[in-house]
């Protein structure tokens, strides 16, 4: 008689389902999980508004709860991941946004030593190391070279800085956003208006004329790649996000990165952002401490490393990548979801769906 093999079910818990213009990771995220072949999973979908759209995608998402923002403070978080626990039995947890990552490494090990749930995140040190403030710094550290930057807390600070970065200059969010700046008048526009959204400081950064090339990857912890898939983006949004991307073969990019997983110990997904220049040299823009949006195209491209991170942190099998497709494209396209009023007074009312 045939043996029949079976496999695990996992409930898996997903913030960033805000599959908009400037999207989330959420449903990228979900739809690699639906494609593990090692695993059967149940999606839990974690939101912070009603009108995220991951929230009604159905075919993706079995069951939706609300969580406060991240500005609530630990206890709360904690209190609604206890209340969703109790019904849903959560195996894994992917955050999604950099701005609830510092909450969450707070709460890790209360969230699996209490509740059992399991994270695959950055420590503390590693998280802050890379913060965009830091970014220069830690570039120097590790031998890799990041445009020279400084922090703002107030736009009267600019023109005194504008000689010693010239123009073009970036001005970014802490978090998010990025502005390139040709004029002293147009940077303290920039500064007001991503200060107003994301909060002080406000990055200062040297602008470096190349092509964006970025990596999608995971670290195991302990210095080794278990999988990474650089992009070259070929379309780029009014907000500065890749709308269409091809996968590519850069060895010299791959080796920076090689490098500095294993200087770094990076535990769980990253993004790379990395300018190309024409001399053929690379400079470090940005390091995303989660799977970034197109997260998807590794998976496209034969790595499904969204899959590997649930199978490593729940001490399965999982697999490491060394190879991908090349010239695997990536094109976004928008959609109209057709959803009951009653799902949004649902969701809006009782903050699960």
């Amino acid at each position: 008689m045939k043996k029949v093999e079976t496999k695990p079910t996992f409930t898996v818990a997903v913030t960033g389902l805000n599959a908009i213009d400037s999207p989330g990771p959420g449903v990228p995220v979900i739809r690699a999980l639906r494609e593990a072949k090692s695993f059967n999973v149940r999606i839990i979908g974690l939101s912070y508004e009603t009108l995220e759209p991951g929230i009604y995608m159905s075919d993706l998402v079995d069951k939706v709860y609300q969580v406060p923002f991240p500005s609530a403070g630990t206890e709360v978080m904690f209190d609604r991941f206890q209340y969703i626990n109790n019904i849903e039995n959560i195996d894994f947890l992917f955050p999604n946004f950099d701005a609830e990552l510092f909450n969450f490494i707070k709460l890790e090990k209360r969230l699996n030593d209490e509740l059992g749930i399991r994270m695959s995140i950055p420590t503390m040190e590693q998280f802050e190391a890379r913060n965009k403030v830091n970014l220069y710094e830690y570039g120097k550290k590790h031998g890799i070279t990041v445009p020279f930057a400084k922090m703002l807390y107030n736009p009267n600070e600019l023109p005194g800085l504008v000689s010693e970065f010239g123009f073009p200059l970036v001005i970014k969010g802490k978090f998010y956003d990025a502005k390139i700046a040709y004029t002293t008048d147009q940077a303290i526009q920039h500064f007001n208006k991503i200060s107003a959204q994301w909060g002080l400081p406000v990055l200062i950064q040297e602008f470096v004329h190349g092509t964006e090339v970025n990596i999608c990857g995971v670290g195991d912890g302990n210095g080794k790649l278990v999988g990474a898939v650089p992009m070259r983006k070929l379309y780029i949004t009014d907000k500065g996000k890749a709308w269409a991307g091809v996968t590519i073969s850069d060895s010299k990019l791959m080796s920076l990165t090689k490098k500095l997983i294993k200087e770094t110990k990076w535990n769980g997904p990253f993004e790379l952002e990395v300018m190309k220049t024409t001399d053929d040299e690379y400079y470090l823009i940005e390091i995303n401490p989660r799977f970034p949006a197109w997260c998807y195209l590794p998976v496209g491209a034969g790595q499904n490393q969204v899959e590997s991170v649930v199978n490593m942190a729940l001490k399965q099998h999982y697999k490491t990548y060394t190879k991908f497709e090349v010239g695997k494209l990536f094109i976004r396209y928008s959609y109209d979801l057709i959803v009951d009023m009653k799902d949004f007074e649902q969701i809006s009312t009782h903050g699960e769906l």
